[in-house]
């Protein structure tokens, strides 16, 4: 791929990118993840994959405008009709865009070829880790969800089962369990390096959090007498 094309790529990508979650660096990450993944794969289309990583999220503006679309449909179709407008093959298009299809998975659209696999790891791994503990405190705050919430016994719920989102609901509800289902070994090993700082501060924030609220709380009967 040359520099030109790149930057084509790169700009157009860029025109898109307005969610703070998913913004330009996000991209960038996921495709030094995917580059990295890469190297330790036989035939992969670096020009496929550079293409694909920096176009994979450019349908999100249209799923935050309707929650009913898919933006990694919306994307793939937009990725094929700006690469057939500047004069790119047929293939290439048709494979980038099954690449960004597939890289939100689903039952029945599976990533496929070895760039697809690279690219749905490597947009996995920015969900895990600090990087995914920091990107969901962002989401949670943007959506002006709380930290967490309480049972009804009053104690601090650790998001377990909750029906009220929260940023501990979304830990258990998703983050706690990403570290399987990966489709290639490099994303596997490096995922499983990051598991232990996400579950570090969860647990130290919960902690934090229980016992500050358990001890106010019978400091507060001894002044007022209820809660």
């Amino acid at each position: 791929m040359t520099g030109e094309t790149y930057s084509l790529l790169e700009n157009y990508m860029l025109s898109c990118m307005q969610d703070t979650t998913h913004d330009r660096e996000h991209i960038y990450r996921v495709l030094y993840q995917a580059l990295e993944i890469a190297g330790q794969e036989q035939g992969v289309d670096f020009d496929v994959l550079i293409a694909a990583c920096l176009l994979h999220d450019i349908g999100r503006q249209e799923q935050f405008a309707d929650p009913r679309l898919c933006h990694a449909r919306v994307g793939a179709e937009k990725a094929y009709a700006f690469l057939m407008e500047h004069g790119f093959g047929e293939e290439y298009a048709r494979r980038v865009s099954q690449c960004i299809l597939t890289h939100r998975y689903r039952r029945e659209s599976q990533p496929g070829s070895i760039e697809a696999r690279i690219l749905f790891d490597a947009d996995k791994i920015d969900v895990v880790g600090a990087i995914g503990i920091a990107r969901t405190l962002t989401y949670v705050g943007s959506m002006s969800e709380p930290l967490y919430s309480r049972r009804e016994d009053g104690q601090i719920s650790d998001g377990q089962g909750d029906a009220q989102p929260s940023f501990f609901h979304e830990y258990k509800y998703k983050l706690e369990g990403l570290y399987d289902g990966f489709l290639t070994e490099r994303g596997a090993q490096i995922a499983r390096g990051r598991r232990k700082a996400a579950a570090d501060f969860y647990n130290s924030m919960l902690l934090e959090v229980s016992e500050s609220s358990q001890k106010g709380r019978e400091l507060l009967r001894e002044y007022v007498g209820e809660e």
